[in-house]
């Protein structure tokens, strides 16, 4: 089972070939994760119907027409993705 604990949005306009730093806002919350659980991490370009984007680049009001986006998230040395969970004491 797996529970949405928090979601941010940040819209991006880019190239293909671009690599870019994105950073995504999600506010402040608080969850306790106990020993044996998993975080799971979920990078999508919609989160329709509360989020629309149809990936054209336009002015949310004015999209008529859908592209399909690819993310690519790098966790190399040289470009190291990372989740700041800050570590609260009982």
């Amino acid at each position: 089972m797996s529970r949405n604990i928090v979601d941010g949005i940040t819209r991006v306009k880019t190239e293909p070939s671009r690599i870019d730093e994105i950073e995504v806002g999600l506010w402040s919350t608080s969850n306790v994760f106990r020993s044996g659980h998993r975080i799971r991490v979920q990078v999508t370009s919609s989160n329709f119907p509360r989020h629309r984007n149809l990936n054209t680049g336009e002015p949310e009001t004015e999209e008529t027409t859908v592209r399909v986006a690819q993310q690519r998230i790098f966790h190399d040395s040289t470009r190291p993705s990372h989740i700041r969970l800050p570590i609260v004491a009982d």
